[in-house]
């Protein structure tokens, strides 16, 4: 009696444990949209387009930086959905003829969308697209990208990622990277 009960309870398992796995082979991508959503599609599309970068390559540093909360701060003071520090904001806000600008603002995702695809682009054009050394300079600092080039620590390959001297950059380049894999192939046929 014991033995058919205990029988019963496995199969019951195996039963429930096999229609879940058909149920996730099915609904993989569905499944994968929980753990990488994309809020803010339509702003990040569009200022993407704007900027002329990649929507997912955007996706994937907002994932890495704040997971898509607006209201992030890092120790830093790093500010918003793209992790911008009220400074980098300034700068940028001068450079598009964003008036008036309050680092407050980078609370806001449409201005920090805004902003953050603008730098993005921005590097982009300073680094020959190179998305290594973009991410690099994203989290690193410019100045730092161009000192390791010129010392030749980096030259920009995928190899380069490990030769990168700061390890928190080394850890965010290879996140952001594996975001964009993962956005592209989640989203990319349904841009």
């Amino acid at each position: 009696m014991i033995l058919n009960a205990r029988r019963r309870r496995l199969n019951k398992f195996r039963f429930i444990f096999l229609l879940l796995l058909v149920a996730s082979v099915l609904n993989f991508t569905s499944i994968m949209k929980i753990f990488y959503p994309l809020p803010y599609r339509d702003m990040i599309f569009e200022y993407s387009a704007k900027a002329s970068i990649d929507p997912f390559f955007m996706a994937a540093v907002i994932k890495a930086e704040s997971s898509f909360d607006p209201d992030a701060v890092s120790p830093k003071d790093a500010r918003g959905l793209m992790q911008i520090m009220p400074e980098t904001g300034q700068w940028i806000a001068q450079q598009i003829n964003l008036h008036p600008f309050h680092p407050d603002l980078l609370f806001d995702p449409e201005t920090n969308i805004r902003l953050g695809a603008w730098y993005i682009a921005n590097l982009e054009d300073e680094f020959a697209g190179n998305k290594i050394m973009v991410l690099a300079a994203y989290n690193g600092g410019r100045g730092n990208v161009r000192k390791w080039l010129k010392e030749n620590k980096i030259s920009g390959g995928i190899g380069d990622i490990d030769a990168i001297p700061f390890p928190e950059t080394k850890h965010f380049v290879k996140k952001v990277l594996w975001n964009y894999k993962i956005y592209t192939w989640i989203y990319g046929d349904k841009k």
